[in-house]
């Protein structure tokens, strides 16, 4: 049994059915099977921020289709040749800070199985990079529809849109401005409220 992530070859490739087995403390993420640990308890402002956008997001979803889930919150990315119940054929699971599901196919009760519709990560100075690079990429790949971005320490949103395939981007909502999804073009964050603190 791997009790310590340390007992993990950290150049290792897994699975989400080995993800399934390990019982340590530590939170991690499997992106195309590479291990990446999550990073440490999320500061205040993090935490401020993801409260704002989660109480807004369950107004606005209260008693529609689409449901809001938080980290932690397993979202599997299968590979092409997946079947429902082969957990060796998924090499990609991330615990995005929030997202959005339309679909309640996609649910389970181990978390969701394929795209959310809407992703939003609140990046820290030590995952800020992932967020824009390997995530960015993957939730690309995997047809995540919108792509949110927040940034707490410059309080900027970037927004990112899917469009034949590629993300493009929709703004960099700053202080002073409103974020608009494009998905849901009725739901809109003051960004002031969002950072004030």
């Amino acid at each position: 049994m791997i009790t310590d992530l340390s007992q993990l070859d950290p150049n290792g490739t897994y699975t989400y059915a080995d993800y399934l087995k390990w019982r340590f403390e530590q939170s991690v993420e499997l992106i195309k099977g590479k291990i990446y640990n999550m990073s440490p308890a999320p500061r205040s402002a993090h935490q401020r921020i993801g409260m704002r956008l989660l109480h807004d997001l369950l107004n606005h979803f209260e008693e529609r289709t689409c449901e809001v889930f938080v980290a932690p919150f397993d979202v599997r990315l299968p590979n092409p040749d997946y079947e429902p119940g082969f957990n060796n054929k998924v090499h990609t699971v991330v615990q995005p800070d929030i997202c959005v599901i339309c679909d309640p196919a996609k649910i389970d009760e181990l978390g969701c199985v394929g795209p959310p519709d809407w992703v939003i990560e609140i990046a820290s100075p030590s995952t800020q990079k992932k967020d824009f690079n390997e995530k960015f990429d993957l939730y690309e790949s995997a047809g995540v529809r919108e792509y949110w971005i927040v940034v707490p320490k410059s309080a900027e949103i970037y927004a990112y849109a899917l469009r034949d395939g590629r993300y493009e981007e929709t703004d960099v909502y700053e202080k002073g401005s409103r974020a608009t999804s494009i998905l849901f073009p009725d739901l809109s964050f003051e960004m002031d409220v969002i950072f004030n603190f």
